[in-house]
């Protein structure tokens, strides 16, 4: 099936990834949540800082969504003041990053298992108390479901996430089709 076509039969469920500059001003990030609460749109996730320019932030939020209502929220986005560009990357190629810290029960009979598992994903131990472990992990959105799901057996007793953050990719590369040909062969 072409991609296009999943697409298509996600319809409302298709999460998009929006990038949107704003002017760093007062009450711009409130603003546009309110506008999103206006029309009874989500925002999944939400990540905020500053931009290369001075003065300017960034703003990449995952929203639910067919592309109708994108576009339509896209355009409600515009009329708002400070804000400067807004960007459906969904489907564009994109390095896609998140932050994560969480907290694993360890025993002592356990730690070394979870210390194990933790190298594989890539995360550090950034705290050890007497009877849990802190990871800190970094990666796609994929990547955290992924270590969830691994150390949820041992409990997990808090998860802090940062949201996604992305930029389009200058050299166009596709990692998501490069993936997709590598579990092919």
């Amino acid at each position: 099936m072409a991609k296009g076509a999943i697409w298509e039969l996600l319809g409302p469920h298709m999460k998009h990834t929006l990038s949107v500059l704003v002017e760093d001003e007062a009450g711009v990030l409130t603003r546009i949540a309110g506008l999103f609460a206006r029309r009874g749109f989500n925002i999944e996730s939400l990540a905020v800082g500053p931009a290369e320019q001075i003065g300017y932030s960034r703003i990449t939020m995952v929203v639910p969504g067919d592309d109708r209502a994108i576009e339509q929220v896209t355009k409600q986005l515009y009329k708002l003041i400070n804000v400067l560009k807004v960007q459906d990357i969904t489907e564009v190629p994109c390095v896609e990053r998140e932050l994560m810290l969480m907290k694993v029960n360890a025993t002592s009979a356990n730690r070394a298992e979870i210390i194990e598992l933790a190298q594989i994903f890539r995360a550090r131990v950034v705290d050890v108390g007497e009877d849990s472990l802190t990871l800190e992990v970094v990666g796609d959105p994929g990547k955290m479901v992924a270590i969830v799901q691994v150390l949820n057996r041992f409990g997990l007793r808090e998860v802090a996430r940062t949201g996604k953050v992305s930029l389009i990719r200058e050299s166009g590369v596709n990692t998501e089709y490069l993936k997709s040909l590598e579990a092919k062969v």
